[in-house]
């Protein structure tokens, strides 16, 4: 079965939360930081519940989780103190990782700020050899993750990642987290030529080295360096091109991991699409959530047909304008689901679902509709 997941909170009850999450979702797998991403706040690895979140995982089906460094780690600054910090909590966050009995940590490499690149592959090079050299005692691998190029943040390239690995003493310890929102944005063709982007990353990297998937969606063009997800099916990306890589024969066997936003009109109240994202890729949609499910797909497609909507082309369509038409955006800043939920609920479709009812049944009516 398709290993695929979310990335999940992980709270005071530790393990206990992230697994209960996690399986809520319908997930075999997931993600998690071990505290908050933004700081290096962190409560003792043993009040984390690890035993018991375990045994819940096993009635789960989950054998296989990933971790994911904090977005505060720069290995790549000049500041002495910001680097040594990062050296040292990434350090931490390794045998915190061990404790939890996971092998993969996710790791953004890091960015050069007022340098070049090249002093940013020298010094996260630097930096993954100190680290490395101080958790040499754990079996766990730092997995740095593909970045869309926004700023100065490095890994933006293949040729990138191969360089600063190379310089790396135990790099065998060293894989990779590939993810498709920031491939995409860093200019790499994902949607109509997979394959070909694939042998490029194994000429210069390995597809050995890749060992965790972040799938997302895109709010941008491809090339963009902005690294804005969005929801599976409802960016430039499309679902269809996504799903092949949880079937691609070099990738299938990964865990792969939803970054996606969660949505809504109302902040207070907005909610993830994992569990139709999930059930999507697994084709058991009718499984997981029933037959008024699906007829109320079928009323969707109904509906949208009557008003000649198609589902890529109005999210292209949509984006595009958004992108390229300054007033058009001031006059309707709504993007391409807001504007969709708001045409049926103007219909008076669905008036005894919810919110995210209505935004499942749409993300589930737009990936149907380009596969």
């Amino acid at each position: 079965m398709l290993k695929i997941g979310s990335h999940v909170s992980f709270s005071d009850k530790g393990l206990i939360t992230a697994t209960k999450e996690a399986a809520s979702y319908g997930s075999n797998t997931f993600m998690i930081y071990t505290g908050a991403p933004q700081n290096t706040r962190r409560k003792p690895i043993e009040s984390m519940n690890i035993e018991e979140g375990k045994a819940l995982m096993q009635e789960a089906g989950i054998d296989e989780i990933v971790v994911h460094a904090p977005y505060i780690i720069n290995l790549g600054s000049y500041k002495s103190n910001t680097y040594q910090l990062a050296v040292d909590f990434l350090q931490q966050e390794i045998h915190r990782t061990h404790a939890l009995g996971v092998t993969q940590i996710v790791l953004h490499p890091g960015a050069f700020t007022d340098k070049d690149a090249e002093y940013g592959v020298e010094r996260i090079a630097e930096g993954l050899n100190e680290v490395l050299n101080g958790t040499h005692e754990t079996d766990v691998h730092i997995a740095l993750e593909t970045m869309a190029g926004k700023g100065t943040e490095m890994g933006r390239s293949f040729e990138e990642l191969a360089r600063i690995m190379d310089k790396v003493t135990h790099n065998e310890r060293l894989t990779v987290t590939m993810d498709t929102c920031h491939i995409h944005d860093a200019g790499y063709d994902i949607v109509n030529d997979l394959d070909g982007v694939l042998s490029e990353f194994d000429r210069l990297v390995g597809l050995n080295r890749i060992q965790v998937m972040h799938i997302n969606d895109s709010k941008n063009p491809a090339g963009s360096r902005k690294d804005r997800h969005t929801p599976l099916g409802t960016g430039y990306i499309g679902f269809e091109a996504i799903k092949r890589f949880t079937q691609h024969e070099a990738l299938k066997h990964l865990p792969f991991i939803l970054e996606t936003p969660w949505i809504g009109k109302d902040a207070k109240t907005q909610r993830p699409m994992y569990e139709v994202e999930i059930a999507l890729l697994r084709g058991n949609v009718a499984e997981r959530f029933g037959s008024a499910f699906v007829e109320d797909l079928d009323k969707l497609r109904a509906f949208f047909a009557k008003q000649d909507i198609k589902s890529r082309s109005f999210v292209l369509e949509t984006w595009n304008l958004l992108k390229n038409d300054a007033k058009a955006k001031k006059a309707d800043p709504r993007e391409p689901v807001e504007r969709l939920y708001d045409r049926v609920m103007e219909a008076e479709l669905f008036t005894a679902l919810s919110e995210e009812e209505i935004n499942q049944r749409l993300i589930a009516w737009l990936a149907e509709e380009q596969v």
